[in-house]
């Protein structure tokens, strides 16, 4: 046997371990255990038909040859993505470091302390920027940020704009493209009415649109880049009762007055250019700001001060946190995953560099481009605007022509933005030095047969042309963790000290159902950094982005392979993008048949809570199909139901195996009842580590299907994101693939943008092209088989100490099982929130609790998982057992217990005034492994109603917390 093969690293038990767990769950073989658990008509006939799978070095060689294909020119094209430098230190110890892109979303906060401080961190440097009140902790991308603006703001209107059905949005034609697109297909579901207006015609559209319009959206600086003072656009749309937006550029911020301090109501953007590559689109942290009075609908994560039993400062994500799960299809959004790991870098990069070094980079970026702006006019081209941050506006004067200016700039490898009215843009960039300056500058000098070279002395005793309304006066980052870790060893000792802080993969498995936290090769991440890769600007000439686009194209191949679908689209940049762009291409299929009142979307009562919410925003009507006493879909109510909306069903949303982790028997039947009645199956691709290679959601009868690039194909989660959504759609739903209003992607009818780039966040997907390249059709399909193998053992090492719900055929579960807790709480009042956090004191993080069923524990093992931490995970899951049962015996006090008390810090184990009724070994060392290595929880039980009640979501002062704590 070839001991290079990538399966034998990916996954986890040995192939003689694989043996004795049969043998423990009594099957006769891993084929065997397969026929048991998978219904027979949904089994694929043939493997995957995949190319042979690659040595990890052998992949290494092959995707240097892609990136070589890519042409890594000067990309000066703007638009929301600008070349940036990322510090080493941060490249190093977070960007390619387990310890943080392997942690999971800090929904068990007391393990979470570290990212949550660098989240705290961006949300203070962002309400510093922006000058607003309160912020989340990243959105997907600017674009879609914008359009959870409008949401919000349409979702708040004042009695009296509801009382006038105000429907209608001003965008001004100055937005970016990408953002005017994404704003329609938001808007066009829920009946809001976009109006694409300069800025200054606002008056006439109110008088168009009396009474009517109840929000409009700004660019700042604008797309072409000019600089406006728009405060009195706000004051007169304030005073007409509209609620103003604006899209800010994070850099000028530092030189620019704030949105905030001239009135905006939001302000929204992308904090790429804080040392996050452009990666060909993503993935890039946007950001949100808004007025203290939204803080109930602003949408995403909040990370929130509280404090923990013993009175610490804790952190923990506060209010908004799963409402999907709550509130469901009347939740504000649907967003499901953030950009954690890319908002942290962008916190770090201002951490980093402090406001006196990000004001230096601004005025280098600024400065420079008004040397460019004053040689130009010499030169004899009008710019179009005296007011700029980073963008000239070129206007070309006759002689001149547009297409050789091009080829001249491409000669000497260089992209600028062109305008088919003869105009070009320049957006400088950080990484712009007086070479740069003059490479520009020799582009259009040579083009009116002149030369020009100026000096950075030129540059650095030019003086800003900025009016001074426009210039910004107040003070930023003043918060002593912007303005403390300044040399590189205190920067990675700062880094080093919140990573110790979070438990990731690179301390024990993650057992989550649903979430599949499996193995993030190191030789599938490599790739990101290469500069062919991470360096190219998505609006780039298509033949400067060949190796990407071979590897995209290769990639929708293997895909279409591995789900049974005609066609994908990468654009949608997490799971519940993923929904909604399938819902929307739905929609749209059905409105091209002229089916326009197919509206209702079916959903079980078990479904994924962005299920719901995907739908509510797709404008469709939901309605809620039962369950069956199994956690199966209730066959006979869900045939009643589609008979019932025959004439107006939309869709049917399913995931499969249930989300009860069961493969149903039953669901070709349910597939068949909705398309005999019209509709069309989307399927949830939560669970899609239990198909590949063994099923497919084509075979099935699925229509479209998302997947979690971040689950099935090994993306990391980031501590809560990046996630990659992309749909796979059959020949019916391939012409409504999403398009793009700058490059060309989608179908022939395709559905405006879902997100801000054409391939979505393209940078991680050569990750999951890793994944499949090195493991084949083989290692694929082996990765399920164990992924099925490694949950069934654990159920049966497990059932005797606690319930397994909603088994299926012979008594077997797919690749995850809800361990049922509800019962102790009656005994002993231990509930399943109580056993994830004593999971900490054993250095586990807790399952996924309370979903799909409250009170439960929802265990997804992975493929990835040895047979040795799969018995450590065991080991300590009986362990709390017989804790529980000593409360239950009376042996340990009902209240005054490990289980209760949990998690023990290190800080509280050796206080000296330990008042417990057990021993302190009992708390911190229960089993005998633990002393070998043991992870030590940063902050005892959080108080989460406190925080909840005095929400603090920024970097307060030691003072303020001192009042806090008083």
């Amino acid at each position: 046997m070839k001991l290079d093969k990538f399966a034998l690293r990916h996954i986890g038990p040995r192939p003689e371990e694989v043996e004795s767990m049969l043998k423990k769950i009594n099957a006769p073989s891993l084929d065997a255990l397969i026929d048991e658990i998978i219904p027979a008509g949904i089994r694929l006939k043939n493997p995957l038909n995949l190319a042979p799978a690659l040595s990890e070095y052998q992949y290494s060689k092959h995707v240097k040859k892609l990136a070589a294909k890519n042409k890594l020119f000067k990309s000066y094209i703007g638009l929301g993505y600008n070349d940036t430098i990322t510090p080493a230190v941060i490249q190093r110890n977070i960007l390619e470091n387990p310890g943080w892109y392997t942690a999971y979303t800090p929904y068990q906060a007391e393990i979470s302390q570290g990212r949550m401080e660098a989240l705290l961190n961006f949300q203070t440097m962002i309400l510093d920027l922006t000058g607003m009140e309160i912020a989340n902790a990243s959105l997907l991308d600017e674009a879609t940020a914008a359009g959870e603006a409008m949401i919000m703001l349409y979702n708040s209107r004042s009695k009296e704009a509801m009382k006038n059905d105000a429907n209608v949005f001003f965008v001004s034609q100055d937005c970016f493209p990408q953002t005017i697109d994404v704003l329609i297909t938001r808007a066009t579901p829920l009946g809001i009415e976009i109006v694409v207006e300069n800025h200054k015609n606002i008056h006439s559209v109110l008088t168009q649109k009396s009474g009517k319009v109840f929000g409009a959206m700004l660019q700042y600086p604008t797309a072409k880049g000019e600089v406006v003072n728009y405060k009195a656009f706000v004051e007169d749309a304030h005073h007409n009762d509209i609620k103003v937006a604006v899209a800010a550029d994070i850099l000028s911020l530092v030189l620019l007055t704030p949105p905030g301090e001239w009135g905006a109501d939001v302000v929204v953007g992308t904090s790429q250019r804080f040392g996050v590559p452009m990666g060909y689109g993503g993935p890039h942290a946007a950001f949100f700001a808004t007025k203290e009075e939204f803080k109930r609908q602003l949408p995403g994560r909040i990370i929130g001060v509280s404090i923990d039993t013993q009175g610490n400062k804790a952190l923990r994500m506060a209010l908004q946190t799963r409402e999907q799960h709550i509130k469901r299809d009347k939740a504000t959004s649907n967003i499901c995953t953030a950009q954690a790991l890319l908002a942290i870098m962008a916190s770090m990069y201002a951490v980093y560099h402090g406001p006196k070094g990000i004001k230096g980079i601004a005025e280098q970026v600024h400065l420079s481009a008004e040397v460019i702006a004053t040689e130009l006019v010499k030169l004899g081209y009008k710019v179009s605007f005296k007011n700029i941050f980073d963008t000239i506006c070129v206007e070309l004067p006759a002689g001149v022509d547009l297409d050789a200016l091009q080829k001249s700039a491409l000669d000497k490898e260089m992209n600028f933005n062109y305008f088919n009215t003869g105009v070009v843009t320049i957006t400088l960039n950080e990484t712009v030095e007086i070479e740069e300056v003059n490479a520009i500058l020799d582009v259009f000098a040579k083009a009116v047969n002149k030369s020009v070279e100026v000096t950075e002395n030129d540059i650095n005793t030019k003086t800003s042309t900025l009016e001074y309304p426009l210039q910004r006066k107040s003070a930023y980052l003043t918060h002593p963790v912007f303005n403390t870790y300044h040399s590189e060893s205190e920067m990675m000792r700062y880094i080093k000290k919140l990573e110790n802080k979070d438990l990731s993969l690179t301390h024990s498995m993650i057992s989550l159902g649903s979430c599949t936290m499996k193995l993030n090769a190191a030789s599938e991440l490599y790739p990101i950094t290469i500069p062919e890769f991470a360096g190219l600007h998505p609006f780039v000439p298509v033949n400067q982005a060949q190796g990407y686009l071979e590897m995209i194209n290769e990639l929708e191949k293997a895909l279409c392979e591995i789900t049974g679908f005609a066609a994908m689209s990468f654009q949608p940049n997490s799971g519940a993008q993923g929904e909604y762009a399938g819902l929307m291409a739905i929609r749209e299929y059905h409105l091209s048949r002229g089916d326009n009142h197919r509206n209702v979307a079916l959903i079980p009562s078990s479904a994924h809570g962005t299920n719901p919410a995907s739908a509510a925003m797709a404008g469709m009507k939901i309605i809620v199909t039962k369950c069956d006493d199994q956690g199966n879909i209730d066959i006979e109510d869900l045939r009643n139901k589609a008979i019932e909306h025959k004439d107006d069903l939309s869709c049917l949303m399913v995931t499969y195996p249930s989300t009860h982790g069961v493969y149903e028997e039953g669901i070709n039947t349910i597939t068949d009842i909705i398309h005999e009645n019209g509709g069309l199956v989307y399927m949830d691709g939560a669970n899609m580590n239990a198909q590949v290679g063994l099923t497919n959601p084509g075979n099935i009868g699925a229509d479209v299907c998302h997947l979690n690039l971040h689950k099935t194909f090994a993306i990391p989660h980031g501590g809560g994101g990046p996630g990659v959504g992309p749909i796979g759609v059959n020949e019916k739903l391939k012409p409504f693939l999403p398009s793009h209003p700058v490059l060309k992607v989608g179908g022939e009818k395709g559905i405006h943008a879902v997100s801000a780039a054409p391939y979505g966040s393209a940078l991680i997907l050569l990750i999951s092209y890793g994944y499949i390249k090195m493991l084949g059709a083989e290692g694929v399909t082996e990765s399920t088989k164990i992924a099925i193998l490694n949950a069934n053992y654990i159920k049966s090492m497990l059932e005797k100490h606690y319930p397994v719900l909603y088994q299926g055929k012979n008594n077997r579960v797919a690749h995850e099982m809800i361990l049922d807790c509800r019962n102790f709480k009656k005994d002993t009042g231990v509930e399943a929130g109580d056993i994830a956090k004593r999971l900490m004191d054993y250095g586990f993080h807790a399952p996924t609790v309370s979903f799909p069923v409250a009170g439960t524990l929802m265990v997804e093992p992975t493929e990835s998982e040895s047979k040795q931490e799969l018995d450590n995970f065991c080991e300590t899951m009986i362990s709390i057992k017989k804790e529980i049962d000593e409360i239950a015996q009376g042996i340990a006090d009902k209240a005054d217990n490990v289980i209760k008390n949990a998690p023990h810090t290190a800080k509280v184990v050796v206080s000296s005034n330990w008042a417990h009724a057990y021993t302190r070994e009992k708390a911190a060392y229960p089993i005998a492994r633990l002393k070998d290595s043991k992870f030590w929880p940063s902050v005892s039980l959080i108080d989460n109603a406190y925080g909840d009640r005095n929400l603090i979501c920024t970097c307060p002062s030691i003072e303020s917390y001192e009042e806090v704590l008083a």
